[in-house]
């Protein structure tokens, strides 16, 4: 199937530029927001240094995290309609881990709000950990999408 035959036509390389350029930006949010996290759990609850975290945090939610995951979202099922991609193992693959990333989001958001309450469930170790998990879904979801390997 050629790259410009479906519903999108001539538009598809702008839409799938698109799409990549908003994963980069997303990925970016889902790297620095834990990175924020470790700090923030550092500073003491109700300080003017907790109050700063909180906000960074919060802009970082609203600025890059969301809008760029619902774009990401928008385009990659344009693109997905487009070469039918519901029928194809990889695309199934790849299609869990951006679940399970947005997912991963959803936790962040939870997570930010336990902080801002000056909660501290998780050791600044285990919240470097899980900056891992955006990374290492990338990497899968880049070889999915490269090789096609089923």
């Amino acid at each position: 199937m050629s790259n410009y035959a479906g519903w999108l036509g001539l538009a598809y390389p702008w839409v799938k530029a698109a799409h990549v350029t908003f994963v980069i930006f997303w990925l970016a949010g889902l790297f620095l927001l834990p990175r924020l996290y470790v700090y923030h759990q550092e500073s003491v609850p109700g300080s003017p240094e907790d109050r700063a975290w909180i906000d960074r945090e919060a802009r970082v939610r609203s600025i890059i995290l969301t809008p760029a995951m619902l774009l990401v979202w928008i385009l990659g099922l344009m693109l997905a309609f487009n070469i039918d991609a519901f029928h194809q193992g990889w695309f199934m693959a790849k299609f869990a881990l951006v679940i399970a990333l947005s997912g991963y989001q959803g936790w962040l958001g939870v997570y930010g709000k336990k902080l801002a309450r000056g909660e501290r469930p998780l050791s600044g170790k285990a919240v470097r950990m899980l900056n891992e998990i955006p990374g290492i879904a990338a990497a899968l979801i880049v070889f999915l999408v490269i090789i096609r390997p089923f």
